[in-house]
């Protein structure tokens, strides 16, 4: 019997014997490794709350220590594996710069060290060394059979943990995270943790022949589940299919699938095979700087959690009714499989807003915080939980009166939803007659049923960059012809302004993400990039007019900063209406005010549109130099101020004249007080979030315009300084019975 064979039958051996915890076995099992390896130290650390590694037994250093050497995440060699995930192999381990000196450990005269972490679902849950006097490299076989002891100790250290936990250690206290808002919503419910799943309990098999047969029928399995899954179409998703498409891909990718089965040719369990080749993954992963491809990471989790449950015929658990699922990372397909169990809302760890995930979830309405670090280690299943994705903050385990609190609160809000669907088929008319254009903002044709959910005029703006981002490449002019035609499809007549590809920035792709740039933010981004590859926009271009050809065009160029650049760009535009064989029936042209640079140039700039759209987000972080993700100014500057105020009327005044359209897009103009300070300075056309638009409308038919300006006028005349109007403008809503 080879040695990892050998070790492994006397681990399980010790472990079947069920006369002792896994905590009490555990000083036998550093025993068993040191003398298999012929090592004279091996130690086992675990993770306890607050990352914390503690010595919980050791063969060789001082049995004094146990219990009392503790190292963060990132300290010393130890803490130095738990944090990148991966082994070190180390000749002379003292002299490495992560080296931390506990005296207590005795660890003095040993100069070689090999660590490995132990992980469970991609979570450290501790740390596996051995160590010898000589130094020396050791060789790939001992590093294979210590990977494979720590994927057996994956099972065993989260319940040793659990029982030598320190006093106070996890005490079930309400515990307050921040996160991001991802999709917004308020939702109260109970834990479930996505993931939460068993190491492997066979690890080598006996016939690897045999064991590979296994895998490539759980792979058909897997692949004929998830085609069905896709195919099934899911209430709520529409018609559009690219981000499963681009999910689906995965699941058949040679890459990955063939390192499992050169594990499981190599003698590993199929299911061993999967879990270590999904370890190695995460390690890379963490290392890749660029956030959108670490977003991938959670697809292929997915995947892998998809091809192990074939591998051991798992049945899905059921949920509680009112569950809210938490996971580091979800992949499309699982969250449309939980949406089908009717979770009611969703925690990340990790994940920004261009996730498959959180791409999903805007469509399907399930409130979505991401970015929650530490939230994992602190939940339970079953716990309580209040999540408050609008303003990014989550309680676990909140207290009774908190509870209290948040379900009246929710309770209200049923309230107000169903006041809100009355007002689906209502025109959006101020108490005085003005008619107000509210628009919603899209950006896959999945988004495109709340047209009719909120009886939308139109989309005011389709990021058409998310299908690319979600893809993780720019589709092809066949598909993006496909793509638009759909969306004008589906919009049935009603105006769609298409935003061409606003990349760059937070929004990156492969071969598009420039490097060095501190401020990407104000680098190469959105017309920036289409200037400088013309082929790129205007194979952007050939689609949008092939996709309405007969029909209505409305084209909007982004972070436009002088008219040169919209010159340049109509010009790209007109070369493929020329060549186009067929084309719209009419193609409006509109420019994106973001860059304050473009206020000097509007009167040239009217000559050039025939609309133009203040994209509220960028226009505000680059008039107040502030940084909207920068958490130390995000709240210091005002979008009603005097300053904001007295720009967006300039840009009335001047659009006016020229008889230019004007519209306002973004966040602000979903918020009810800013929509109020927009509506009084003249702007009537509005495009916003889905969610945002049937309150909105609510709320603008109780508002009495000429009141309205008259007010606002003064409010402003009174704000000399560039403080914020917000609280005089909600005062008087307040008075005048304003329902904000």
């Amino acid at each position: 019997m080879s040695a990892p064979r050998r070790l492994l039958a006397r681990l399980r051996d010790l472990m079947a014997r069920g006369q002792a915890t896994p905590l009490q076995a555990m000083p036998e099992v550093v025993r068993m490794v040191a003398a298999e390896l012929v090592t004279e130290v091996c130690s086992v650390y675990v993770m306890r709350p607050g990352e914390i590694l503690e010595l919980m037994a050791t063969e060789g250093l001082r049995t004094e220590a146990v219990g009392r050497t503790r190292l963060r995440v990132g300290e010393g060699i130890v803490g130095t594996i738990a944090a990148q995930g991966r082994a070190l192999n180390l000749p002379d381990a003292q002299n490495h710069p992560a080296f931390a000196y506990r005296s207590e450990t005795g660890e003095e005269p040993f100069a070689s060290l090999l660590g490995v972490p132990v992980m469970l679902t991609g979570r450290c849950v501790g740390v596996l060394t051995v160590q010898n006097r000589a130094p020396r490299l050791y060789d790939e076989d001992e590093v294979e059979v210590l990977e494979t002891v720590a994927m057996l100790l994956a099972q065993l250290l989260p319940q040793a943990a659990g029982a030598g936990m320190s006093e106070g250690f996890g005490a079930a206290q309400p515990r307050r995270f921040e996160g991001q808002m991802l999709v917004p919503g308020l939702t109260m419910g109970v834990v479930a943790i996505h993931g939460q799943r068993a190491a492997p309990v066979h690890l080598l098999s006996e016939d690897p022949e045999a064991e590979l047969a296994r895998l490539e029928d759980a792979i058909g399995h897997m692949q004929r589940a998830l085609d069905e899954l896709i195919s099934a179409r899911l209430p709520g998703v529409g018609e559009s299919q690219e981000v499963l498409e681009a999910y689906r891909l995965l699941a058949t990718d040679r890459g990955w699938l063939a390192r499992v089965r050169d594990d499981v040719r190599a003698g590993f369990t199929a299911e061993a095979s999967v879990e270590r080749v999904m370890n190695e993954l995460r390690v890379r992963m963490r290392q890749i700087s660029d956030p959108y491809l670490r977003e991938r990471l959670a697809d292929l989790e997915d995947i892998a959690g998809r091809l192990l449950s074939a591998l051991t015929g798992d049945e899905v658990a059921a949920l509680p009714a009112d569950t809210v699922l938490l996971a580091r990372r979800l992949g499309p397909a699982d969250l449309l499989a939980y949406h089908a169990r009717g979770i009611l809302g969703l925690v990340l760890e990790e994940g920004s807003a261009t996730a498959h995930a959180a791409i999903v979830a805007r469509a399907l309405g399930i409130p979505v915080l991401g970015g929650v670090r530490g939230v994992l280690e602190a939940a339970s299943s079953g716990d309580t939980i209040v999540v408050n994705a609008d303003d990014g903050w989550m309680v676990l385990r909140p207290k009774a009166d908190v509870r209290a609190v948040y379900q009246a609160a929710l309770d209200a809000r049923s309230a107000l939803e169903e006041k809100w669907a009355c007002m689906r088929d209502q025109p959006a008319v101020t108490r005085d007659g003005t008619r107000v254009t509210l628009m919603m903002n899209a950006g896959l044709p999945l988004d495109m049923p709340h047209l009719e959910n909120t009886g939308a005029d139109g989309i005011g703006l389709f990021r058409t960059e998310i299908v690319a981002l979600a893809q993780g490449f720019v589709p092809d002019v066949a598909a993006q012809t496909d793509l638009y035609r759909r969306v004008l499809d589906l919009a049935g007549g009603r105006p769609v302004l298409f935003r061409t590809f606003d990349l760059g920035g937070d929004k990156m792709l492969p071969g598009l993400t420039p490097e060095g740039e501190e401020n990407p933010g104000l680098g190469w981004r959105a017309l920036r990039i289409g200037l400088d590859r013309p082929a790129l926009l205007r194979r952007q271009l050939r689609a949008l007019i092939a996709a309405a050809a007969g029909q209505r065009l409305s084209v909007m160029f982004p972070m436009v900063t002088t008219v040169a650049e919209l010159r340049a760009a109509r010009a790209l535009l007109d070369v493929e209406l020329r060549n186009a064989p067929q084309t719209p029936k009419r193609v409006y042209v509109g420019a994106m005010l973001e860059v304050p640079a473009l206020l000097w140039q509007m009167k040239p700039l009217m000559a050039h549109v025939d609309f133009l759209s203040v994209g509220s987000n960028d226009l505000s972080q680059f008039v107040f130099a502030a940084d909207r993700g920068a958490p130390g100014v995000a709240g210091r500057y005002d979008f009603l101020s005097a300053p904001m105020l007295d720009l967006l009327s300039e840009v009335v005044r001047v659009t006016a004249a020229a008889g230019v359209p004007l519209s306002v897009c973004g966040e602000s103009a979903g918020r009810p007080l800013e929509a109020l300070a927009m509506l009084g300075i003249g702007i009537t056309r509005l495009s916003m979030p889905s969610t945002a638009l049937l309150p909105l409308k609510t709320i603008l038919r109780e508002v009495d315009l000429p009141a309205l300006r008259a007010a606002l006028g003064g409010i402003r005349r009174a704000a000399e300084d560039g403080s914020s109007l917000r609280e005089a403008l909600a005062a008087w809503a307040g008075d005048h019975g304003i329902p904000l």
